[in-house]
């Protein structure tokens, strides 16, 4: 397997759940933000890992008299490396750790993973300064979304999917009910067409 057979899938919007939103600027008077999507560290191993788990890798080196806490990355998937600086937040409180997970998510930008998430027009939202957060959780347009997304219901299925990874019940009788709900749940997503009469053999 060569890095261009899996480049589309590494380059494939990532589920709307597991996007971040932070402000990238605060308005004046402190009631609109400027929202910024990122996806964290976890986000870009699982990616890795779906897609081809036992053919990447990442180091870090500490560059050393910089302000911040901050290190040199490099990310190999499938005999191909790529090398990006990560630099620690001052609200991380400048850790090496935050430095690395930083590194780790530009070097896979580089890759194409997340890359569409600067593609993103600006999105400005009404922002709630005692708490820091956005009034509302900014909606991503339909192409920065996986297929599956698209259809009324399937982030809700799908997110549930990702929930039964670290959930399945060990009862075989309870993981029979969950497959015939998550079943007719898809079906309910992806009907099957109706079947179709041939001419010349109506029922009487």
């Amino acid at each position: 397997m060569k890095l261009s057979d899996v480049q589309k899938r590494l380059q494939m919007p990532f589920p709307a759940h597991l996007i971040n939103w932070k402000p990238g600027a605060v308005s004046k008077d402190r009631k609109r933000a400027l929202m910024m999507a990122h996806i964290d560290a976890r986000a870009v191993q699982d990616r890795l890992d779906g897609i081809c788990p036992d053919e990447w890798s990442f180091a870090v080196d500490v560059v050393p008299g910089a302000r911040l806490p901050t290190v040199r990355g490099r990310l190999t998937v499938l005999g191909v490396t790529r090398e990006d600086i990560g630099e620690a937040p001052e609200v991380a409180l400048g850790t090496l750790k935050a430095a690395a997970s930083d590194a780790l998510k530009r070097c896979a930008v580089h890759f194409g993973i997340g890359r569409y998430l600067y593609d993103l027009p600006k999105i400005w939202t009404d922002w709630d300064d005692a708490k820091r957060q956005p009034v509302t959780t900014p909606e991503l347009p339909d192409w920065a979304r996986p297929d599956y997304e698209r259809t009324p219901g399937g982030a809700h299925v799908m997110q549930a999917l990702e929930q039964l990874r670290y959930e399945l019940p060990e009862d075989q009788d309870l993981q029979r009910e969950v497959y015939k709900g998550l079943k007719a749940a898809l079906g309910a997503l992806h009907p099957s067409p109706p079947p179709q009469r041939r001419e010349g053999h109506d029922a009487d």
